[in-house]
């Protein structure tokens, strides 16, 4: 059963100010639940029921269509009409679009909770849920986002690689690459830190989040991937190279 608790403490209109949240939830009742709890947060909230409604105010925010401004996260359900939650983000991750997603879903399994995670959601919540949580995640989402986009650099360089923190591109000797977000992520923090080892639970913990639950092995898929994209010799890499009993590091 939901619970709609209001938070005890008053919220930090540092961090909500601006901060708009679209919520897709099919579910009446749940919706205007959350939609409520959000707005006593002093978020401006839109909501929708259905996941072709979720991808047309997504796409307009983001080509700047019909005057509407963008959002600052997504709160998902998965089991949506017409568009279900995890082609949403397939799409969305497909078209370089890194919103922070919040997924909802009654699906509470391991492999579910992974699925969504790999599919590109930086988090997971399983109903029933409390609003409590609801909204310390939003804001701890909303949060890592903004510091994120104030913090980094529009430009960086290292050797034949320029990376675009703005535009999300990455050019290699002079021709473009396309990244998905957990790539460009990952190359984002390498070349932010040349030379420094990064262990596996380390790179788990920076990009994918500390309630990621799959296998490390998954950041040796996705480094195998980086490096057939940036390096003339992917079995011979001058790039992203393999520390051993450490993990690895880049340059």
């Amino acid at each position: 059963m939901l619970s709609l608790e209001v938070p005890q403490f008053s919220p930090n209109r540092d961090l909500v100010q601006n901060s708009r949240i679209l919520v897709v939830e099919d579910e009446d009742v749940i919706r205007d639940m959350i939609v409520l709890a959000l707005k006593e947060e002093g978020y401006e909230v839109i909501s929708v029921s259905d996941g072709r409604s979720a991808i047309e105010l997504l796409q307009n925010s983001e080509s700047g269509t019909q005057n509407v401004v963008g959002f600052d996260l997504l709160v998902l359900d998965l089991m949506l009409p017409q568009i279900n939650g995890l082609d949403i983000c397939r799409l969305l991750r497909y078209q370089n679009n890194i919103i922070p997603i919040l997924i909802l879903s009654a699906k509470a399994s391991e492999t579910d909770r992974v699925l969504g995670l790999e599919v590109g959601a930086d988090d997971y919540l399983t109903k029933p849920f409390s609003m409590r949580e609801l909204v310390a995640r939003c804001r701890a989402l909303i949060r890592r986002q903004g510091f994120t986009t104030q913090t980094a650099a529009p430009m960086r360089r290292f050797r034949d690689i320029t990376l675009n923190t703005q535009e999300c591109r990455v050019l290699v000797r002079g021709d473009e690459i396309n990244l998905s977000p957990k790539e460009f992520r990952l190359l984002e923090l390498f070349m932010s830190y040349p030379k420094r080892v990064w262990s596996r639970e380390q790179l788990i913990e920076q990009i994918w989040g500390p309630d990621f639950l799959g296998d490390t092995k998954t950041v040796d898929v996705h480094i195998r991937w980086l490096r057939e994209k940036l390096e003339l010799d992917p079995s011979q890499p001058e790039y992203l190279i393999t520390v051993r009993g450490f993990g690895y590091r880049f340059g």
